[in-house]
């Protein structure tokens, strides 16, 4: 999933470079037109997508639930394997009836054994702190912020830190599952941090004359 969005932001920006030099307004037209081929595609697919088994089964609609696994494995719904996974799902769906049913509000509460709220909390806030690294701003507005620091091929930049992007999302697939999330992120955090201060410094006391400071704001971002 993250390969995909890292692929789409690369695209976006290989159209972006090959439009940059139009003097109309399909300079802006055609970059944003494209969008609305992928959102055309999604839109439909999700129209086209049937209920899963879990919701068909909780309804009571055991047979749509077959038809709707079996597609999803590539299978017949009087295959044995869908039959096992109809039967793990029932039993956790009574599993949950057992204990009662659980709103919102219990992923706020405090003291829980398994401390819900903290894994909740957690989450949100590496989100937030995700976006506010300032990722969303080096690829929306990065050819912006290139120029004005004084190099002049920007789009091009823009291309290259997109690459990059691609590129290094596949030994994070890989790292992983072979390090673990928290290692990484810590590891990765603390980097983040040293090459995001290394910008701001660069930023604001190095000329954009300056060709050396250039090429450490390129490599830090």
């Amino acid at each position: 999933y993250q390969w995909a969005i890292t692929i789409g932001l690369f695209l976006a920006a290989i159209v972006n470079n090959a439009t940059q030099n139009r003097q109309d307004h399909s300079s802006y037209r055609i970059p944003i037109g494209i969008q609305f081929a992928w959102a055309f595609i999604l839109a439909v697919g999700m129209s086209m997508l049937p209920e899963s088994p879990r919701w068909l089964i909780k309804r009571g609609r055991d047979a749509e639930a077959a038809h709707s696994l079996a597609r999803l494995t590539g299978t017949t719904p009087d295959d044995q394997v869908v039959a096992t996974d109809l039967a793990d799902i029932r039993a956790n769906l009574e599993e949950e009836r057992r204990i009662n049913s659980s709103s919102y509000i219990d992923c706020f509460r405090w003291g829980e054994p398994n401390k819900i709220c903290f894994r909740v909390v957690t989450g949100m806030a590496l989100q937030a702190w995700q976006q506010l690294t300032g990722v969303n701003f080096i690829f929306y507005y990065g050819t912006s912020f290139f120029k004005n620091s004084g190099i002049k091929n920007s789009f091009l930049i823009s291309v290259a830190t997109n690459v990059v992007n691609v590129g290094m999302t596949v030994p994070g697939i890989w790292g992983v599952e072979r390090f673990g999330r928290r290692r990484l992120l810590l590891i990765g955090a603390v980097g983040m941090c040293i090459c995001e201060f290394i910008v701001a410094i660069t930023g604001v006391s190095v000329s954009t004359s300056n060709l050396a400071g250039q090429k450490v704001l390129i490599a830090c971002v």
